[in-house]
């Protein structure tokens, strides 16, 4: 089948792993951003990221 789309099966491995991390990162930001949506707080993760940002002298915007 890859054959015939011109792709080797290395090649369509890796298409495969990288589209596989992509829907993961869409998936879990999506989550991330509903959450936040529904019940207004920042994830824990958010809340460290902006500790760290603010730690190395980065200004923050807020949405």
């Amino acid at each position: 089948m890859w054959n015939e789309l011109g792709l080797s099966g290395g090649t369509a491995i890796i298409i495969l792993i990288a589209l596989y991390f992509v829907i993961k990162w869409a998936v879990k930001n999506g989550i991330k951003e509903a959450y936040s949506a529904i019940t207004g707080k920042k994830t824990d993760e958010d809340v460290r990221n902006e500790k760290e940002l603010k730690e190395l002298g980065f200004e923050l915007e807020d949405k």
